[in-house]
């Protein structure tokens, strides 16, 4: 099934355009690692290729660019506006389904969530959450080891995802940065899953 208007070496000549040379490095790694993850758990890997490819695709708009977009197109929750590292992923979907004609829903609401989370997550959602953790291109190997290690336990999903939100706490904290209630509700619900599964 086709699920973007134009093909992918044209997606990836605007990502190349449009992102600097690590992000488009590491859109490239997500997009393999979202399929490697879907493969592991009998997910639409071309779906999941797509979404890891798109994910990113307004990360390099200026703060005033994100900003304008989502004033005039989008409604995005207070508490997402806290942090502007996370205002391009609401941006990412709006662009994923007006620039590059994706219409599928999943794919959307992966990008839209995959920096914050969201309360219920698919497990399509989760991979693309995870992929951008893990990525090989860029992010530490060691932790992806560990993390790839983590989803070969039962309730690997859910357990790997807690690991990631304990680690994006920890990091928020250390920083001095705000944290938005959201997240800390995905904790919470997640603790809870990884205790009775």
């Amino acid at each position: 099934m086709v699920y973007t208007k134009i093909d992918e070496i044209q997606i990836k000549d605007w990502l190349k355009n449009n992102l600097n040379d690590e992000r488009y490095s590491h859109s490239l790694g997500t997009a393999g690692c979202a399929k490697e993850l879907a493969g592991m758990y009998g997910i639409n890997q071309e779906k999941a290729y797509i979404a890891g490819l798109l994910h990113d695709c307004a990360k390099c708009f200026s703060n005033e660019k994100l900003l304008d977009i989502i004033k005039n197109n989008l409604e995005v929750d207070e508490c997402e506006m806290l942090n502007y590292k996370t205002l391009h992923a609401p941006v990412s979907a709006y662009y994923a389904e007006k620039e590059f004609g994706v219409t599928d829903k999943e794919i959307l609401s992966a990008i839209r969530w995959h920096t914050l989370g969201q309360i219920e997550m698919s497990d399509f959602e989760k991979i693309i959450f995870l992929a951008d953790k893990i990525e090989p291109n860029t992010r530490d190997k060691s932790y992806r080891e560990e993390i790839l290690n983590i989803l070969k336990e039962k309730n690997g999903l859910n357990k790997a995802l807690l690991k990631c939100y304990k680690e994006t706490l920890k990091s928020l904290v250390n920083r001095d940065l705000k944290i938005c209630l959201l997240t800390v509700e995905i904790y919470n619900k997640l603790q809870d899953l990884c205790k009775t599964i």
